[in-house]
Formats: structure tokens, sequence, C-alpha cells
């Protein structure tokens, strides 16, 4: 697969906890840099395409959901993903990013739930939308034989939701670039997208690359604490070593340091991490893993690089 920039961004409500890590064609083979923040989303992709060059081709990748449960796509009545964020903008959808305060609030067309805590539960939205619990979860939410149920799309509470991430990537990234993107796997599969002049986006999920990298998930260890990246540092320079056409002097110290000390730290490494997990599937070394079912390509979306 033909790229001439890999940049992937560490994603947050929070604008100062986004961060990005690139890496830049060099020849055969990649120059990677030390993580940046992600900085005004309103020219990000224009910054990247500058950086990608005219015939260049741009792949980004974001860790926050990018597709819709199918079950709720299908009742919403329309064809699939595609065609569904055009109409974000009719009337009808009018209040589709507004999080729903009460129970009341919730609808098909207003399905984000809760704004706050307080008297909020998850049954309110199973019975405002009609459906059961694993109807909204998306199958690359589902649980693996590496970790349970990831938190479902609508609900937008707790240190796991990614409800309110979606909702501000979705208004930040993809509506206002939807006509100069290609999103993966709605419009193909990646090595017929990745095209000159290209820009396409996927998902990602940094947790997913632990594993890939060999990262143990006995002894316990946290992302949060400077010792516990720093002593997991040990995968991600083996990472490294292994893949002689990847240039990464740049990070080596941060990465030993454990990504400093700073409340950033934790976001910086999972930049990084997300970056090399993408870097394999471009290198083939690594398969797409979108499965062969019409609902994930037509609905669903998936994470890159994620095996079934």
């Amino acid at each position: 697969m033909s790229a001439a920039i890999i940049a992937h961004c560490d994603w947050s409500i929070d604008r100062k906890k986004r961060w990005m890590c690139v890496a830049v064609r060099n020849g055969a083979g990649w120059t990677l840099s030390a993580p940046e923040p992600v900085g005004d989303t309103h020219n990000l992709i224009q910054r990247l395409r500058r950086r990608a060059g005219a015939d260049g081709a741009l792949l980004i990748g974001f860790d926050f959901p990018i597709g819709l449960p199918a079950a709720y796509g299908r009742a919403l009545g329309l064809a699939d993903f595609r065609s569904f964020l055009p109409s974000l903008g009719d009337p009808r959808f009018a209040r589709w990013f507004d999080v729903a305060e009460h129970r009341g609030e919730i609808s098909i067309d207003r399905p984000f739930y809760p704004m706050r805590p307080g008297g909020t539960r998850r049954h309110h939205l199973f019975d405002a939308l009609g459906f059961q619990a694993t109807d909204l979860l998306r199958r690359c939410e589902r649980a693996t034989l590496d970790r349970g149920d990831a938190c479902m799309l609508f609900w937008t509470l707790g240190g796991n939701q990614v409800g309110k991430a979606a909702l501000t990537g979705w208004r930040e990234i993809i509506l206002p670039n939807l006509e100069k993107l290609s999103l993966w796997p709605f419009d193909g599969p990646l090595h017929e997208l990745m095209r000159p002049g290209a820009t396409v986006v996927v998902e990602t999920y940094p947790g997913d690359v632990y594993g890939q990298l060999g990262i143990p998930r006995r002894p316990v260890w946290s992302k949060r604490q400077q010792d516990g990246r720093r002593s997991v540092a040990s995968h991600l320079m083996r990472w490294l070593e292994d893949r002689p056409q990847v240039e990464g002097s740049g990070l080596q110290s941060l990465i030993s340091d454990g990504f400093g000390n700073g409340k950033d730290g934790e976001d910086r490494f999972d930049a990084t991490v997300g970056l090399l997990g993408m870097i394999d599937v471009v290198e083939c070394r690594r398969g797409e893993g979108v499965p062969e079912v019409d609902d994930v390509k037509t609905w669903e979306g998936w994470i890159l690089g994620q095996q079934v």
C-alpha cells in the first residue's frame, strides 16, 4: 500500500489531551517523529495533506467510533452509514449532537444519554430505543477472548464511555471534510483506497495494539502512570528493533522514559502505540481484519487491524 503520511490521533473531548504521532515515508521505510498536539481540528486534515504532498496518500487514524450499530442503523430507515452522515444536517436530526439529559428526551433521532449522572440507568436507553443491550454494540465492540464488551456508543457516562468522543470527532473531523475523505471500510478495502492524493480515515483502538506488541495483561500496569508506561517500554523498543525500515530514533528516549511524568503522558503513549499498529497494517504485516459481513461494511465499520 502506498502512503506518504500515516498519522494516529489519540482523541479526547478535552482538546488539551489530543495528541498525534506521525510517520513520514522515507524511501522504502518510515521516519517517526515524537508525538505532537493535534492542535486546531478545523485545519488538521489540510495540515497533514500539505505534509503528504499533492500526490501523496494520507492515512489518518482516530480512536473514536466511526459507525453505528447495524440494528439501530436499519431502524433509521436509511441505506448505510455513508448515507446517514450527510443527513445529520437535516431537521430530523437537529438534536442528534445534544446528549439527552432525561430519559424522556431519548429518541431514535437523539440517542445519546445521559448528559450527567444522577438517577440514570442503561435500561433507559434500551426502553426508549426499543433494543436489547447486544443490539447497541457494534461487532468490533463485542467481547473477545482478550477483553469484555466495550462501552456501547450511545452511553455517555463513565471512564470508558466513547459516545461524547464520537460526537466531537464526527462534528469536528468527519462531517466538515466528508466530501474529501475516504472512510474505511465503508468505501472499500484499504489497499484500494490508498491512491495518490487520497485522504483515508480509519478507526483505531490502541488497547488492541497492546496485545499485538506483546504487552502482557499481568502483572497489572497502568498507562496513566509513568512507571507503568516505562515497565512496558521494552515491547515498543522491540517493535522498532524488528523493523529496520522504520527510523524511530526520535522516539527512543521518550519511550524509555515512559513518555514523561506529565498528565499528557498517557495520551502521547497511545498516540504512538496506535501508529505502530497502523504501520503494521500498511506494511502488510497484519491484515485489516474486516470480517466478510455486510453489516460491518454498510453500518458498523471496524477497528483497523482487529482480528475476528
